[in-house]
């Protein structure tokens, strides 16, 4: 076994290993030829080698060809295992042999059991090939192929009639009585004629399945045959002992045999690596000598007749009888060749008439292309795409069709998919422009094939699909509104302009636009009208801007341009010069929009930023957004250029307002009340409650200073819910304390209508805490136009039924003053402190004051000044006719425990006043007492 390892080696699979193999196995064969030319240098050793020699050939190859069986034969398992049964006999037929004559000296007995064994080989042999063989598909494929075995088998015999086997059974005829002698002498000739039939009409049936092993099977075997064939000539039966060079024959027929699967697998690719595709001509070379088999055995048949005419004899019963065979089965094989011609050509016809019926109705263009680019065909169906008869484009160049832009890329394309492998690339896909018959440009995709050298087009007109994709990639980079780039695509473009060939250039610079006034726009005058004027704004702004730049809508009411740097290094100039672009955008912007009937008026502020060395596009439009909003923030209708200090102003108040929602969750806020002093007696007649934020470092912020850095309505929102409970909950503790003074909160307008608390929710807190009826007073901020004055005034109405004081503040200040006094129930007028504050030194706020308050007093309503610092303040005052004062000229704001003791001592010093009335609470705004359902009586 170590010899048949080291000859198949069937673990090794490189292509050294596998010539070391066959150089072994022509050295193991090349040397018993050698051995048996010279006699192997006794007779006895001939003897041994011819008989056990073989036996051991044919053992290897029984061995070899079950291992191979075990392992990898796949679907042709059944052959090897024939083939293996088929070695195996042979080898029991040459063991017996050497058991006569190397073991007892005596001469092979005729018949002997080794006759048995050797006339056994051939038949595994047969139906094995018949496994190897392509298994035909239809009845007349088996017809066929029985008629060709037959007709090759046939020929063989009555050729090897004429020559040998009549002149042999004559001489065994009259040699030996028996029949068993003549029968032997004629087996093994009709047998190996059968074999040879099996491998001739088998050789263009083999499967296409490890194809070199079975090809090294049938070699194998043809040369056992081959073999067999000199062994029963009667000029060598006679002669023939073991030992001689004929044994070489069987001996490399039965070594190949063994070689055959394994040394077949070596050889082949390893898998995942294809080679190069085998040559399409020896196909047709296989297909020809398949057909002319059939008439090669029969001139084979022809020459056995002819050889007795020629020498003579009496042609033979049995050559008669099987050249008479051998032509009726030729007649019969041919009929049936000419029905399956027949079949075939029908068959032809009918897929060539759907194949034309394809190509003709197909929307397609179907075009065979040369390989000079001759247009060879052309499908009918190029009338209806291209507006060309397709008579007109055979014979024109391909070339001639094509867009020039398109044809270097196609002529590229089709020589890359040319160069490349065909198994690895079958086919590519390219898309040019084609001529029309209008001369017009189609966008054509086309399917290349290779065909004969040339090409083979599948084209298809894909116009309508290159505009949709065109249209739908307008779309996803455009303002629907106003046709402009949108926020992707100028994003894009500052992202080209920082990255391309200008990169370092300086001058590049972002603005950033908003339309100051466009909300009240929409609530004026409405949507459609909003959107007009943003359709107007990016008409001017297009028409702006440079050719080269890029104008943009980033949605809402924010516009954006890019203005492309022109390599000025002189940064001074260039910030004047894009300053000026930025200012004539405003002045653009900022004239009168016609839309409809009315003419709107909008203005621009504009954010400015350069680029600078290393810097993002996000952070370039972050800058200009940055300055924009410096702009609406320093009056609006303005440019701005960036400066570094507004991203740290951002950073602060972020930091800020990060501060300020820890604050409200950790309870960092305070309460102080602001006393409001009746000016004609000094007494205490309320106090104002304000919030108050300590900060980390100690700092009290007021809520003009945060929430106006902030910015956020939710903290304002949850802050004044804070300071309404608080300030409630306060005024209860000091009413039960004995210091029963009404407390007044001020909130917006907005915020008595905001559905966040629910209506009930100040009456809750009066409940909760108990706080006398008139005891609460709501100061209404008048500042907001977008609050609905219905609404405003059910929500006071309601208040008022339960015993809240309603005060308007800011009274003044703001543009609805007379129409909330003429709507809202108001009790209490309080001056803005902007008044207060110039009413002693300038004659026309002195006017302006005392006309207020005059309609106060003529409406029956108190008053207060907030903001009376000083003394000269409180005397112009109370000279008007106000009833009350709030400020420093009292005192300021105070914690719980100085508000206590101020409480107690009742009073305030008033200018003027000699000898103030020492009271706790009095003056013009009395504490109301009652439920917190009783209605007081309004003021007449």
């Amino acid at each position: 076994m170590s010899a048949l390892g080291a000859l198949l080696a069937p673990r090794s699979a490189s292509g050294s290993t596998g010539m070391r193999s066959r150089i072994l196995l022509g050295f193991v064969c090349a040397a018993y030829s050698v051995g048996a030319a010279v006699g192997w240098g006794s007779p006895q050793v001939a003897v041994f080698m011819g008989d056990f020699g073989l036996a051991a050939a044919a053992l290897i190859a029984a061995v070899s060809c079950f291992l191979y069986a075990r392992t990898g034969a796949g679907r042709l398992r059944p052959a090897w295992l024939l083939f293996s049964l088929s070695s195996a006999m042979a080898a029991c037929g040459n063991a017996v042999w050497g058991w006569y004559e190397v073991v007892l000296g005596v001469p092979v007995p005729t018949p002997s059991l080794a006759d048995v064994f050797f006339l056994c080989f051939a038949p595994p042999a047969i139906v094995g090939l018949l496994v190897l063989a392509k298994r035909p598909v239809t009845r007349a494929g088996w017809v066929c192929l029985a008629l060709d075995a037959w007709l090759i088998g046939g020929s063989l015999l009555t050729l090897a009639w004429s020559l040998a086997l009549a002149h042999t059974t004559h001489l065994a005829g009259f040699q030996d009585t028996s029949v068993a002698p003549a029968a032997l002498s004629l087996a093994y000739p009709l047998l190996d004629i059968v074999l040879v039939s099996m491998v001739l009409a088998l050789h263009f049936r083999r499967a296409g399945v490890n194809r070199s092993a079975v090809n090294t099977a049938i070699a194998a075997l043809a040369l056992t045959v081959l073999s067999d064939a000199v062994f029963t000539s009667p000029l060598l039966r006679s002669t023939y002992h073991s030992g001689q060079l004929l044994d070489a024959g069987w001996f490399a027929g039965s070594l190949l045999l063994a070689y055959a699967p394994w040394g077949a697998r070596r050889a082949a690719r390893p898998a995942g690596r294809p080679g190069p595709p085998r040559a399409i001509a020896s196909r047709p070379i296989a297909g020809s000598l398949a057909a002319l088999t059939p008439y090669l055995a029969a001139a084979v048949c022809t020459l056995g007749i002819l050889y007795n005419v020629v020498e003579g004899r009496r042609v033979d019963r049995v050559v008669i009888f099987t050249g008479c065979t051998v032509v009726l089965a030729l007649v019969v094989r041919q009929g049936i060749m000419l029905l399956d011609n027949i079949s075939l050509t029908q068959e032809l016809a009918q897929k060539e008439n759907h194949f034309r019926s394809l190509v003709q109705g197909s929307s397609d263009v179907i075009m065979i292309a040369a390989p000079n680019g001759t247009l060879r065909y052309v499908s009918p169906a190029a009338a209806g795409v291209y507006g060309r008869e397709a008579e007109d484009l055979v014979g024109s160049e391909l070339s001639s069709i094509i867009h020039p832009e398109d044809l270097g890329r196609f002529v590229h394309e089709v020589r890359r998919f040319l160069a490349a492998p065909p198994h690895e690339e079958p086919t590519t896909r390219i898309e040019c422009r084609f001529r029309s018959g209008t001369g017009d440009w189609l966008n054509v995709e086309s399917t290349v094939n290779r065909h004969q050298g040339g090409l083979l087009l599948n084209s298809r007109d894909v116009t309508e699909r290159v505009r949709l994709q065109a249209q739908l990639q307008h779309n996803a980079e455009h303002d629907p509104l106003t046709d402009l780039p949108n926020r992707a695509l100028f994003t894009a473009r500052v992202r080209q302009a920082l990255g391309g060939r200008r990169s370092g250039d300086p001058g590049t610079a972002v603005l950033f636009i908003d339309l100051d006034g466009f909300k009240q726009v929409n609530d004026t005058i409405g949507h459609q009208a909003g959107d007009e004027l943003l359709v107007q704004a990016g008409r001017r702004l297009q028409e702006s801007v440079r050719a080269g730049d890029t104008a943009a809508r980033l949605g809402g009411d924010e516009f954006a341009a890019l203005i492309v740097g022109d390599g000025t290094r002189d940064q001074g100039a260039r910030e004047y010069q894009v300053h000026e672009i930025a200012d004539r955008l405003r002045l653009t912007l900022s004239q009168p929009y016609r839309i409809g009937p009315s003419e709107v008026r909008v203005a621009a502020s504009i954010g400015v930023a350069f680029a600078e060395p290393a810097i993002s596009p996000t952070d370039l439009m972050r800058n200009a957004d940055l300055a924009m909003y410096r702009a609406k923030a320093g009056g609006k209708d303005r440019v701005e250029l960036y400066a570094p200090q507004m991203q740290a102003d951002v950073v602060r108040r972020s930091e800020l307002a990060t501060r300020l929602r820890t604050a409200l969750r950790d309870g960092e806020f305070a309460l102080l009340h602001q006393p409001v002093v009746h000016l004609a007696s000094g007494s205490v007649a309320a106090v104002a409650a304000q919030a108050r934020w300590r900060s980390a470092q100690g700092i009290l912020f007021t809520p003009a200073e945060f929430l106006r850095v902030t910015g956020d309505d939710d903290r304002t929102a949850e802050l004044g819910r804070w300071l309404l409970e608080e300030a409630v909950k306060q005024a209860a503790d000091r009413a039960r304390a004995g210091h029963p003074v009404a407390v007044s909160v001020r909130l917006s307008a907005a915020r008595l209508l905001d559905a966040g608390p629910p209506p009930g929710s100040i009456e809750a807190l009066l409940t909760r805490h108990g706080l006398p009826s008139g005891a609460l007073m709501i100061e209404v901020a008048d500042s907001d136009p977008r609050v609905s004055f219905d609404a405003l005034e059910q929500r006071l109405v309601a208040l008022r039924r339960l015993g809240v004081r309603i005060a308007l503040d800011g009274f003044g200040s703001g543009f609805a003053a007379i129409n909330a006094l003429r709507r809202l129930p108001i009790d209490v007028l309080k001056l803005d402190r902007n008044l207060v504050e110039g009413v002693v030194e300038s004659a026309r706020l002195h006017k302006i004051t005392s006309g207020l308050l005059r309609i106060a007093c003529d409406l029956g309503l108190q008053s207060v000044a907030d903001g009376v610092d000083v003394p000269e303040q409180v005397l112009a005052l109370r000279a008007m006719g106000c009833t009350h004062g709030q400020g420093m000229a009292f005192s300021g704001p105070l914690d719980e425990y100085r508000l206590r003791r101020a409480l107690v001592r009742g009073e305030f010093p008033v200018p003027g006043i000699p000898s103030p009335r020492p009271v706790m609470a009095g003056g013009s705004i009395p504490l109301l007492t009652g439920s917190h359902t009783e209605t007081p009586v309004p003021p007449t």
